[in-house]
């Protein structure tokens, strides 16, 4: 029992975050200066434009492709001589937007113009059906402006976060949003919910563990039908850590002997295969190398650090020899990111930084500078990293962009996250 209460302390290991400020090192003086316009009619709730302003002025500057100036600036949406060029500002493109609510939509018209010349280079009009779901309305916006640019895919901004967090004790929910928090969605609640897990790319449906009955107990839920299914129970401990490219297996960590190892589970057999055998603690197991290999974190060496195996094979290998406390790991193909324990502040309590590695390569990257960083996970481009940070007694979500050099922190207001997937 000992062994199953550490392993569960490795995989819901809770820090604190140095600060809750934004990190940014690369110099922006090359990219295209660009204003946001609010064209809105007044008649039009004054709280939703500027939200929806805040929104793709954020969602530019996390692009990094992009400087946006801060200032809310109203608009007609045709425009003249002044609001078509903003000369004083020295800007390159203006996005205007003009929000028009319906009984049960909302509908954006978007226009982006160049500064220089006054002259439209593209208009759009979007509609998002549910109004609360606003923020990926201008999630999308950004996305085709960027597009628009030629500048590098941002795309993953329009991908849901889903996320386990503490309400009480024993008591968590698991909820679906955006990357920024703005839009949050409660899709399990009641007891204890914790490590939910998307299913597939789609993001129609999601794994996560209950442990509100008898045995811990792995469910599948489909958000559009919101049916729950059960996958299987299991005693000690049950935590689905990852999902094969194709979807047909899940990476477990179960103990039913007091023992947690890593477990292959094939959806379409119901076959359970044991990955690791080892006496003490193996969890977290993560798919690399095209689903032929996995990456776990172990104690074999006397505390946690991360080691790979191919599936089917005895031997293992040591992937990381830097830090006394690896304690969390994701991987997209050959990369893997990783948080390490390293030493401890002038404040007290440790530090624990982001590393990238590669599984081809003895490249390795320090991502964090200082503070305390937990959970990091991919974004489908490979140049975007989700990680949690906690501060006293509030979580935030971090974004690294990786080729600008660049973190931001989305507070959680309420709750204290869990565990994230994207």
């Amino acid at each position: 029992m000992i062994k199953i209460v550490v392993s569960l302390l490795i995989l819901v290991y809770s820090l604190f975050a140095y600060d809750a400020t934004v990190e940014i090192v690369k110099k922006l003086d090359t990219l295209p200066k660009i204003a946001v316009q609010d064209a809105s009619d007044a008649s039009e709730d004054m709280y939703l434009r500027k939200k929806f302003f805040k929104i793709l002025v954020g969602d530019l500057r996390v692009s990094a492709h992009f400087r946006p100036l801060g200032d809310y600036l109203q608009s007609t949406y045709d425009g003249d001589i002044s609001e078509n060029f903003l000369s004083k500002r020295s800007v390159d493109l203006i996005l205007r937007f003009r929000l028009v609510s319906q009984e049960n939509s909302l509908i954006a018209n978007v226009k982006l113009i160049n500064a220089s010349s006054g002259q439209v280079r593209n208009e759009t009009n979007y509609k998002m059906d549910n109004p609360k779901r606003f923020p990926f309305l201008a999630h999308e916006i950004v996305v085709n402006t960027n597009d628009l640019i030629g500048a590098p895919s941002i795309k993953w901004m329009e991908q849901f976060i889903l996320f386990s967090k503490y309400t009480g004790k024993r008591e968590s929910e698991i909820i679906v949003s955006d990357y920024t928090l703005t839009f949050q969605k409660t899709i399990v609640k009641g007891g204890l919910n914790i490590f939910p897990k998307w299913a597939d790319n789609i993001q129609n449906s999601f794994y996560y563990t209950s442990y509100n009955g008898y045995l811990p107990t792995l469910y599948k839920v489909n958000l559009t039908s919101g049916q729950r299914v059960k996958i299987l129970s299991a005693k000690g401990m049950l935590v689905c850590s990852d999902v094969s490219k194709d979807g047909t297996k899940l990476l477990l960590t179960m103990a039913p002997n007091d023992q947690a190892d890593i477990y292959l589970y094939d959806l379409r057999f119901k076959q359970l295969q044991r990955v690791t055998r080892y006496s003490g603690i193996d969890v977290n197991g993560n798919f690399i190398d095209n689903d032929k290999k996995i990456i776990f974190i172990s104690d074999r060496l006397g505390y946690p650090n991360i080691f790979s195996k191919a599936i089917g094979a005895k031997s293992v290998e040591q992937m990381v020899y830097h830090g006394k406390n690896n304690n969390s790991v994701s991987a997209l193909d050959n990369y893997i990111v990783y948080s390490s324990r390293e030493k401890k502040s002038e404040f007290g309590g440790n530090i624990f930084n982001l590393y990238l590695i590669s599984t081809k390569t003895d490249y390795i990257r320090q991502l964090t500078a200082n503070g305390k960083n937990l959970y990091p996970r991919f974004a489908r481009d490979k140049d975007t990293i989700l990680f949690i940070k906690h501060f006293k007694n509030q979580s935030s979500l971090g974004v690294v962009r990786l080729n600008a050099n660049k973190s931001f922190l989305f507070p959680l207001k309420v709750g204290k996250i869990q565990s994230i997937d994207w």
